[in-house]
């Protein structure tokens, strides 16, 4: 009996201090999440959000981080075109210089085609190309169709590309311009993740691919509730007055900078931006390097950069694309909550379907149900995300 007593001892002696070990570092890892705030640990690739900021039926969460790669030696498609160390323009009307100092066309050849363009890095630094940025000129105007590196000095590029003027097959220029925009969520996911011309024609006419739910009447059939629901603040009625006035060809710049749709959509990114500023002002070693958007109650987009000097150069145009979006829907009381966005921004598990341009980029796609996530990840000077786009589609 004594025996086994001081045996029984012995293993208390030994279980006792590991449990009061393990204690204590729960107790320290507790202490350390309160004093942060209460926030959840960092998540998603060293990511944190922080509550968002609403206006009207447009909620935007910062997302932050406090370590960031140099991404300076990147440009962006808007910075190489206005200093033109990047030329766009149609297939078949880039001439490049033989030795001897002769004009000839590219290999390829070829007349120009709605979804091809040619483009040439002329510059110093790799251009970031992000799927959704307008071009506008040539024969229609463009959005890039998908998100890549382009290396400088690499030869001509054949750029796919999805047309957002419907009504025009004419040049007015030889070559392209950035339009400084960027196309509104519904339009941008027909591109990005559709890879559909018709889509992206059939979004540039409505405006919105979002539609509400219709509930069921009491007679069991499909109730006036959507109809009699608020209107947006611009609706298809007032888009289509929009085309016949000063877009008859559908140019996609022309309608969203007209003045009914440019108005509410300055209006509410004016808002936005004032309020967005204020709640990211005092950050102390964090900076805001990206976005998750919701529409209402629906979480529905997200962009996220490597650094907070390329989500800088990026916001303005994207802020208003997101507004554009938030006009054409139909205001609402229900707005997301920051548990909301933190499942919207979890990182998918799936299969994942990849492109890859050796020491340069890699580009991935993971579809989960009605997610799709994006990334692009540069493979030089070092390996790094430079965009994360997560989308729900519609």
């Amino acid at each position: 009996m004594l025996r086994r007593q001081l045996k029984t001892f012995a293993v208390l002696s030994l279980v006792f201090p590991i449990l009061f070990v393990g204690v204590l570092l729960m107790t320290s890892a507790n202490s350390a999440v309160r004093a942060s705030g209460g926030d959840e640990p960092a998540g998603h690739k060293g990511w944190r959000l922080v509550e968002g900021v609403t206006y009207e039926n447009l909620t935007i969460f910062p997302v932050l981080a406090s370590k960031q790669p140099d991404t300076g030696g990147f440009a962006t498609l808007d910075e190489a075109l206005a200093s033109g160390d990047a030329v766009v323009t149609e297939q078949g009307n880039y001439l490049r210089r033989t030795r001897d100092g002769v004009a000839e066309p590219l290999p390829q050849g070829g007349s120009a085609q709605v979804n091809q363009l040619v483009l040439v890095n002329r510059g110093k630094k790799p251009l970031i190309l992000l799927a959704g940025e307008v071009v506008s000129g040539g024969k229609q105007d463009r959005i890039i169709g998908k998100d890549r590196i382009v290396p400088a000095g690499a030869p001509p590029l054949p750029l796919s590309v999805f047309c957002v003027e419907r009504g025009r097959w004419t040049d007015v220029s030889a070559s392209f311009s950035a339009a400084k925009m960027m196309a509104h969520p519904s339009v941008r996911e027909k591109a990005a993740v559709e890879q559909d011309q018709s889509q992206v024609w059939a979004s540039v006419r409505s405006g919105t691919t979002y539609q509400a739910m219709r509930a069921p009447s009491a007679s069991g059939g499909a109730s006036g509730a959507a109809s009699a629901a608020p209107a947006p603040a611009v609706s298809s009625r007032e888009l289509d007055a929009v085309i016949a006035s000063v877009a008859p060809t559908e140019s996609y710049p022309k309608m969203m900078q007209s003045g009914r749709v440019g108005a509410s959509a300055e209006n509410l990114a004016e808002q936005m931006q004032r309020r967005f500023e204020r709640a990211t002002r005092d950050l102390k070693g964090e900076r805001v390097i990206g976005v998750v958007v919701a529409f209402g109650g629906e979480v529905a987009w997200s962009d996220v950069f490597a650094s907070s000097e390329l989500f800088d150069t990026y916001w303005p145009k994207l802020l208003r694309s997101y507004a554009v979006e938030a006009v054409m829907r139909p205001p609402t009381r229900e707005n997301a909550s920051l548990d909301d966005a933190r499942d919207f921004i979890r990182p998918a598990v799936g299969h994942s379907k990849e492109e890859t341009d050796p020491g340069v980029y890699r580009w991935r796609e993971i579809i989960v149900g009605r997610t799709t996530e994006i990334e692009l990840e540069s493979l030089s000077p070092s390996t790094m995300t430079l965009h994360w786009l997560r989308v729900t589609r519609s």
